[in-house]
């Protein structure tokens, strides 16, 4: 364990090439919105994969617009110089259960219960000479009871007819979420606007999680480049992407419990996480004007030793109020 926080320490001095890991990731390339002005909602959930385990679903209202900028907390994200930059505020929740709903009992060895529920500050700064974009996040909010995940869970099963969920009472109690997350991106190949391959490096630092993650991105079709100009505001783009991901972990309170607050009944103990983790991301995203339409799914190998891989799927559904204005921060 003190050598993977040695090994963090060092990593740590190169954050400007580093950014983040999270579960529902609205500031990345793939999903530009061609606007500095738009709404986008997110939901996740492992019933599109036929599961219902683990990161059981999540979902994000997202709002950009040049008046954020005046969000006193933005004075608090790293904006590259020369760059345009896009300011948002998003509201998340998301939860955890083990591999069964049907039991009261503690499932040792199993993933614990948990709900997060965040509010996250934002910005996205995309240099269009140097090719790269920067994005800053972060995020406040609790994980524990209060963050209504039994009731969440439990409305949604009523609705779809499905299980009464039970096990809830053991769920990772409240606590405190302040995470600063850096996402980096740089394009290394394009052809025209028919093929876009990036890097990424991501980092995520606080009291939630602590995470290192690099990875690239492959995307083909009909699209703006997200590195580019500005859009040359084509009516129809779309296109299909592809993200490998590779993750050194240090710390995930989701799974080892809140960092103050040390009461919750069951945890996954540090010496049984995962320390390295594969995740692969893929979808199909359809922009039409203003309207932009996304769908996809991840791939996770175990984040503990007696957990399994798993999977989840998502829709992202936004629209946009204008194109790019000529907005540096």
């Amino acid at each position: 364990m003190q050598k993977i926080k040695t090994y963090l320490a060092i990593l740590g001095c190169f954050i400007p090439l580093l950014g983040l890991a999270q579960r529902i990731d609205n500031t990345a390339s793939f999903r530009q919105m061609g606007s500095d002005n738009y709404f986008r909602l997110h939901y996740d959930n492992d019933y599109f994969t036929a599961t219902d385990q683990y990161y059981t679903q999540g979902y994000n209202f997202e709002v950009v617009n040049p008046g954020l900028r005046k969000n006193p907390l933005t004075k608090l994200l790293i904006k590259a110089r020369d760059s345009h930059v896009q300011y948002g505020l998003a509201l998340e929740h998301f939860g955890f259960t083990p591999t069964t709903l049907g039991s009261d009992a503690i499932l040792v060895g199993d993933r614990p219960f948990a709900a997060c529920i965040l509010l996250k500050t934002f910005s996205i700064s995309t240099d269009t000479l140097r090719r790269v974009r920067i994005s800053s996040l972060l995020n406040t909010g609790m994980i524990g009871p209060v963050a209504f995940g039994y009731e969440m869970q439990r409305a949604i099963h009523r609705l779809i007819n499905g299980v009464e969920p039970h096990g809830w009472q053991h769920q990772i109690r409240n606590d405190v979420i302040l995470n600063y997350n850096l996402n980096y991106e740089k394009q290394l190949y394009a052809y025209r606007h028919a093929l876009s391959v990036s890097a990424n490096a991501q980092a995520q630092v606080g009291t939630f999680a602590d995470r290192l993650q690099t990875g690239f991105v492959v995307m083909a079709g009909q699209f703006d480049s997200p590195f580019g100009a500005p859009p040359t505001n084509r009516r129809l783009q779309l296109y299909v992407y592809a993200q490998p991901l590779v993750s050194l972990v240090a710390y995930d309170a989701s799974l080892q419990g809140g960092l103050f607050n040390r009461s919750s009944p069951y945890v996954i103990p540090a010496d049984q996480l995962a320390r390295t983790t594969f995740q692969a991301n893929f979808g199909a995203v359809f922009r039409y004007k203003k309207l932009y339409l996304e769908y996809y799914q991840s791939a996770l190998t175990r984040e503990f030793e007696t957990g399994m891989p798993h999977r989840w799927g998502g829709i992202k559904i936004g629209v946009s109020f204008n194109t790019f204005a000529h907005q540096h921060g």
